[in-house]
């Protein structure tokens, strides 16, 4: 089996703008806090002596090589990003940036964010507007039916609310 990765697929370049301003942030601290870091201690370790056995500086190159590929990805990704500062013309449909409330068949209700793909968080109910569910989602209005293929199973889902703000819970 070979190496060669496929390429990832181009995700959307759409973003909230407090996720554009955690790409800076992350940007910024690899760039003037942790490659500074992870420099010097490549420099000690190189210091010592035999490179071939000393884990320190083989660990520091690998790392320094980690955040310079990430440091990449960001610059390049804040050149192509859009950022969606404000909701749309139609506020009753679901859009980028839009929390909806939906229901499945048990009753059982939850609330998600689309985002961009640099800024979805499970944890918050944040999904990339990538995901399938967001697909599915997108232009849909409340009382609209939506059936969508999740790593669970097939799930109908209808919507009970949108908004540009945070939902009340529930």
């Amino acid at each position: 089996m070979g190496r060669k990765r496929l390429p990832r697929p181009k995700s959307s370049v759409y973003i909230t703008p407090d996720g554009e301003k955690q790409l800076r942030a992350e940007l910024d601290r690899l760039w003037r806090q942790e490659r500074p870091k992870v420099t010097q201690a490549v420099s000690e370790a190189a210091a010592q002596g035999d490179r071939s056995e000393n884990a320190e500086y083989i660990y520091g190159k690998k790392r320094l090589r980690e955040i310079d590929a990430r440091i990449r990805y960001l610059q390049k990704r804040l050149d192509d990003i859009q950022i969606v500062d404000r909701p749309p013309d139609d506020p009753t449909r679901i859009f980028f940036g839009a929390w909806v409330r939906l229901e499945d068949d048990q009753g059982r209700q939850f609330v998600y964010r689309i985002v961009g793909a640099d800024e979805f968080d499970p944890n918050k109910g944040w999904i990339s507007i990538d995901s399938p569910l967001a697909r599915a989602l997108l232009k849909k209005t409340v009382d609209d039916e939506v059936s969508v293929e999740l790593p669970k199973g097939r799930a109908s889902l209808v919507v009970l609310e949108v908004g540009y703000r945070p939902l009340a819970a529930g």
